[in-house]
Parts: C-alpha cells; structure tokens; sequence
C-alpha cells in the first residue's frame, strides 16, 4: 500500500458511516459542515468525511471525531433554505494525522491509504468466497434489497473493496461498520464482517419467521386488511411513477385531437385510472382501453400522390394480361384524383382462387402510394368481429377494421376486405349488415365501434373487397360495391406470368440461381395442362416451386452445375400428370353432344351421353345431376314432344321409348342453367339416329318453346373448348356482345354461331 498525505476540509457527519467507493447523498445542517463543503468547491472538490463518536453531542472538538474517515468527491452541490445537499463520491480510506484549523469548520491533515493492487493471495480469495456465501445467505432472507446492488456487489474480487461494498449494503450497528472502516488490514477486516454477517443472517431469518407466524394467525378479514393496506401504501410510495404514465396519457389525448366530446370523455377514464390502485384488475382494462384508443390514427391523413401514368407502369409490372381490369382501375383512380379523392366506389375483385385478386389491391396502393392492411373476412359469422365487443364483457377488443387502423397507422391507407363472399351469420349477428356502415361513404365518416365507443371517420380509407363468387354475398351490401370480374388466364398468359413473374419468385423462395436451373417452354405448357387446372396461376406457382426444390436437392446430391427440365423428363420431378384435357372425338356419334361447362377452375367441356331403348317412357338421369339440370333435362324432353312431327320423329316415343340421360365423372356433383340445349341435342340424336358433329360444343339453357336462353361465363367455357380442340362453338344470341371479353387469340381460333331457337342448334350440330 502507498500513502498520500493532504490537506482537506473535513465534514463531519453523524450518520451513515461513508466507505470508499460509496456515493453518499445527505443534507447537511450544520454551518460549519456548509463552510467546508464551500471551501472544498473552491479547491478541488475532495473532501474528508469523518464520523461523529456521540452523535447526540451539539458542540464538537476534534476529539469527538474518529480518526479514519472516507476521502470523497464533491459530485453536486445544491443549495436548499436551511441546509445545502451533498452529492459525494468516496475515493479512499483516510487516517487524520493533526487538525490543521478548528475554526470556522475543521481542517485537518489526511493520510490517504492506497489499497489497490494487481494480485491476492490464497487466503484474500477464500475470504472473498465465504463473503459472498454469507452475502446470499442474506440476500436470501432479505429480498428488498434490488437484484442489480446485488449482483454488483457479488462480482467484487478485492477483498478490500468487497467488504467495503458489502458493508454500506447490510444493516449493521454503525459501532461495527466504523470499525470495519477503521480496520487497514483485509483479513481482519473480513474476520469482523464475516462474524456479524452471521448474525444478521440470524437476525434477519428470525425475523421473517416471527412475521410468517404473525400472518399465519391472521384470521381472513385481517389478512385482506393487511394486503390491501400494503397495497395503499405501495400506491403511495409509487405515487410519482403512477402520475407519470397518467401525465403521458393525458398529453397523448391532447396531442391526439380526438374531437371535445371524446376528449373529455378520456380524462375521465385517465383520472379514474390515476385514482385506482395499480394491482387491480380495472386499473389494467382501462389502461388498455387508453393503449387501444390512443394507438389510433386520429390526425388528418397525409395527401396522397398520384401519377395516372405511373400506376398504368406500376399495374403492367406487377400484372400480365388482365387488361380490362387494369383499365378500369386506371379509370377509377383517374376519377378519385379529379374528384380531390371524393369518389366513393367501392372496387370488389371477384374471381377464382389464385387470378391475382390480392396481388391487384397491393397494386392499386403502390400506385397512389398509400400503405395496404389486409383484413380476412372468411369464416366470420359474429357482428362484434366488425363492430368490436362492449367493454362491459370479459376479454373485450375492438372490431378487425378498428384493428387494422392500429396496425397501419395512417388514415387513409388501401384497405382489402378480403373474402367476403366467406362471411356467414348466427344468433350473434349478421357481420355483413355491419359492413354496410363501413362501406357507405355517407355513414362510415362516425363509425362507431363498440368498443371504442368515439366516432372514427373512415372516409378517408379506400376499402377494396374480393371474392370468389358473388352468390353468398348480401344483396344490400352487393349493392354498395362495383364487381370487376378477373376470369383467369389463357395458357399463352400464364406461361408469359411464368416465365416473368413465377420463376423469379420461386428462385427466391428456394434460394436457387437462374443459371442453376432451366425450364423449357415445353415443359411449362405440360405443366399448365397436364398438372394443374386453375383459373389463376397458384398451382402452378406451387408446380414450380417444388420444381426449384427437386432440383436443389439434384444439384447438392451429384454435384451438378445446373439442371435442365424439359418435357420429357418432366414427370420424374413431378409425377405423373394429374389431369387430362377431354378432348373432342375421333368420330361423329349418335347421341354424344359435348357442353360447356363454369367451374371454379375457369371452365370445362362435359359429355352428354343419351341411349334410346325400348320400353315404356321412362326418363332416367345419372351422373349426379343437380336440380337446375334435372329441370333442364325435363325440359328438353318437353320441348321434343312438342317438337316431333317437325323433327321426323315418332310422336309415341315417350310411350314405347325409355331414354337414359348420362353424365359421366358420376361422382362429380355437376349443375348449372346452361346444359339445356346440349341435352336436347343429344335426345334428338339418339331419336333420329343422326350423330352430332364431333368439332361442335355448345352452351345454352332450353326453354319448352324451343328458345335458347343466355348463359354466363362465356370466357371460361370458351378457353375451355379450345383446349379441347373445338372450333366451332353454339352460344346464345344474347351472348353475342360477351365474345369481346374472349381473349383474342381464342377468340381468333374460334367460330362462335350465335343462335335463338333449337332449329338454328339442330342445323348446326346434327349432320
């Protein structure tokens, strides 16, 4: 150990005993301690801080003081009426070597004690460990104390500097922790620590088993006395804190600009909850309630910027094809942009599975470049899932467009309802007839949500809706929305979209490279046709991802630089093919006419097989035919009652004839108003033994008079008579003007005979 000698003022102080290394804030009374705190500032701020032998004892000399004592930093000083508080630093143990001056404060000459050193010995160490066993012996028993004083002091390896920290922390007589200040040498100064750590260990275990006994004699009243007193004073203690985060609410609800009524309405809510106390289960549902309310977008939305130029680019890069869909989304956001956003259309994208309805609304968001919150509405059945729940419930939340305000937080984002044909109903409520506010520009600038309880306006949100079919759909909330109807893609589109779009996509998802694989065009028609059947392009999104997969696996397996996959070799990464077009016949039959048929796929040709034997007029129908269908096979039948004598038929048929409707792919449910025409085509083939020309399909409901009735999803049914190698398709003549929604090159390839009566079709189909 080095010693320094100074020369410092001394503040004499009654209580705590100061160590080194410890920070000390007290204030300080006394004059003469006032004076040499001065004086110190006027130095060099270090001071000596000395212990009083009798602190009852109002006039001092030098002999009442102890002669070791803490060299200590002035850090702050602050001047207060009456008295003047010290924030101190202690740097080292000092020993008084003679009181330099006595009056007006104490000045004395201070032997500094350097206790610093590189290394210990074996014995400085086992102390160090007995130390910190005792110190979490205590700690144990003491948990006031905060974990982080703790673990500080635990990670003290100076045995010196242990037993000073672990000597400021525990209680002790000041008698004991004066003399293990006084104390120069280490072990002796751990010896003593060491002995009275025991003891308080002692002390303190007792003491908590007296207050264990005491609440275990508590009766039930008492006990809840006991605990809620506790609580108060807890309250009290944390009073500060609690005012704080309700001072924090209060400037959010200012800044917030929520509107006089609601604004008033919560500071209420902030002062009940600043009065509650912290624990309880209320305190917590109305923070949350705050948290909720205040997470809204409450200020004026920011004003959106629009280039009709750079959406159609934006809208082109994201989609290929979809024409007429792009250039109604380019008329609609032309107008919002003339109306200064007035316009309150709401777009719904209808279509099958994977046609890119999503992937639209995102477009329409990047274009005016506002953010996009998505919100599912598929499987909602309760209205509170819209309107949010009263706060009077349990677990009460706000509604998902409330929700999806929060997550967003703009007020005027794009937002997609999506799924909304997926929307059902029960005894909580119809979710759709909530809906109807949010839609209508007129009502939805104060929606309420039950639990919010404020007016939101959500005028400023552009809602874009999509589904899959418009059937389910609430024919008032039908009403608010214009469809725009994204059919599918021809095969020449999707191997564009696979080529432009999917490989990239895939390549990303699998960590692939462009150079480490390659797909031929042959292969991706093959994959088109012969493993999926969409409308939309997500199967064949997923067929090229696991092509990517496979050929990872490939590469890292052989060592390959690249794979190559081609139609030849295309089943032994995806097996075999899955489906397979029903192409038109080698020859023309009698009674095979070939429909068109709307899935959900995009389309479909379907066979309709009649046998005339002999019997007594029975009708039969198989194939698992729907009602509408059945209707339709009635009515052709009808219709060639009727009919006879014109088309050369036996007028007693219905009598000595049993005719047998078949539909293959039995075990597919098939219905649908636009299979009347091809039944009846079929009869009257099988009646009179003429076939019907293999290259023709037709599409088109029957009415008993012998009309053809229009029909719906001509675009479907048309891609889906190419593919089968039909050129020659009957529609309705009412049709005629749907021709213009074929895309052109089935459009080109086709000959589409528009037709009124079954005359026109007998002409055309029978030879």
């Amino acid at each position: 150990m080095s010693n320094y000698t100074h020369n410092l003022p001394a503040v004499v102080i009654r209580e705590p005993v100061m160590f080194p290394y410890m920070q000390l804030n007290f204030d300080v009374t006394d004059p003469l301690a006032q004076m040499a705190a001065g004086e110190a500032m006027r130095r060099d701020s270090r001071v000596f801080v000395v212990l009083q032998k009798r602190p009852e004892k109002e006039e001092i000399t030098s002999g009442d003081l102890y002669e070791t004592g803490t060299i200590a930093v002035i850090k702050q000083i602050m001047r207060m009426p009456g008295s003047v508080r010290l924030i101190l630093q202690g740097v080292a143990r000092g020993i008084v070597r003679e009181y330099t001056q006595i009056a007006p404060f104490f000045e004395c000459e201070v032997t500094e004690i350097d206790e610093t050193y590189a290394e210990y010995s074996k014995t400085e160490e086992a102390y160090c460990r007995v130390i910190k066993k005792k110190l979490e012996e205590f700690f144990a028993v003491s948990p006031s104390i905060p974990a982080e004083r703790v673990y500080k002091v635990l990670s003290i390896n100076h045995l010196g500097q242990l037993c000073d920290a672990a000597a400021s922390m525990v209680e002790l007589d000041l008698n004991i922790k004066q003399a293990l200040l006084s104390e120069l040498n280490f072990t002796r100064r751990a010896q003593i620590l060491i002995s009275n750590l025991s003891r308080a260990v002692e002390v303190t275990e007792i003491e908590q088993e007296i207050i264990k006994k005491t609440r275990q004699r508590m009766d039930e009243n008492q006990h809840e006395y006991f605990l809620r007193e506790q609580l108060k004073v807890i309250h009290e203690e944390l009073g500060e804190d609690e005012a704080a985060e309700a001072e924090e609410l209060r400037k959010r609800i200012k800044k917030a600009k929520i509107g006089k009524d609601g604004t008033e309405k919560l500071m209420k809510d902030v002062d009940r909850f600043e009065r509650m106390p912290p624990a309880s289960n209320e305190s917590a549902v109305i923070r949350a309630y705050l948290e909720t309310v205040l997470d809204l977008p409450w200020l004026k939305p920011k004003k959106e910027k629009f280039d009709i130029i750079k959406a159609g680019e934006i809208l082109d890069e994201d989609h290929y094809g979809l024409e007429k869909v792009k250039e109604r989304i380019l008329e609609f956001l032309a107008v919002r942009r003339m109306t200064g956003g007035k316009n309150t259309t709401v777009l719904c994208l209808e279509g099958p599975p994977g046609v890119g309805k999503t992937s639209v609304a995102r477009s329409v968001a990047r274009a005016l470049g506002r953010k996009f919150v998505r919100v599912s509405l598929g499987g909602i059945h309760d209205e509170a899932d819209i309107r949010g729940h009263r706060k009077t419930y349990i677990g009460a939340m706000d509604g998902r467009i409330m929700a999806a305000m929060r997550e967003v937080k703009v007020k005027n984002p794009v937002m997609l309802l999506d799924e909304i044909d997926k929307m059902g109903r029960d005894y909580k409520g119809d979710p759709s007839a909530a809906l109807l506010e949010v839609l209508d520009n007129e009502q939805n600038m104060e929606f309420r949500d039950h639990y919010i309880e404020l007016p939101f306006d959500l005028s400023e949100v552009m809602f874009i809706t999509t589904a899959n079919t418009l059937d389910t759909i609430a024919p008032p909330l039908l009403d608010r929305m214009e469809i725009i109807r994204l059919s599918g893609y021809t095969a020449s589109e999707k191997l564009h979209i696979a080529r432009g779009y999917l490989m990239d996509k895939a390549l990303n998802k699998t960590g692939m490279k462009l150079e480490q694989i390659e797909i031929t065009d042959g292969a991706l028609d093959k994959i088109i046709s012969g493993y999926t059947r969409e409308a939309g392009v997500r199967k064949l999104e997923q067929s090229i991802e696991a092509l990517c997969r496979k050929a990872a696996k490939t590469l890292l397996e052989t060592g390959e630089e690249s794979v190559k996959i081609t139609e030849e070799n295309l089943s032994d990464y995806l097996g075999r093919e899955r489906y397979h077009t029903d192409n038109m016949n080698d020859t023309d039959e009698v009674g095979i006419a070939r429909g068109l048929a709307w899935t959900s796929a995009g389309g479909d040709t379907l066979s309709i097989e009649v046998n005339v034997m002999d019997g007594t007029g029975k009708v039969e129908l198989t194939g698992k035919l729907g009602d509408v269908m059945q209707e339709s096979a009635k009515a052709a039948i009808s219709y060639i009652r009727g009919a006879a004598d014109r088309l050369n038929i036996d007028g007693s048929f219905y009598e000595n004839k049993d005719i047998h409707i078949h539909v293959p792919e039995g075990a597919v449910p098939k219905d649908g108003p636009s299979a009347g025409i091809t039944m009846a085509t079929a009869v009257i083939s099988s009646l009179t033994s003429r076939p019907v020309r293999r290259d023709v399909a037709m599409t088109g409901e029957i009415t008993l008079r012998g009309r053809v009735l229009p029909i719906g999803g001509l675009k479907e049914k048309s891609m889906a008579a190419y593919r089968a190698g039909i050129r020659t398709v009957i529609i309705p003549k009412e049709n005629t003007p749907d021709i213009d929604d074929v895309p052109e090159e089935i459009r080109g390839g086709i000959n589409f005979i528009p037709v009124s009566n079954m005359d026109s079709v007998i002409e055309t189909a029978l030879k």
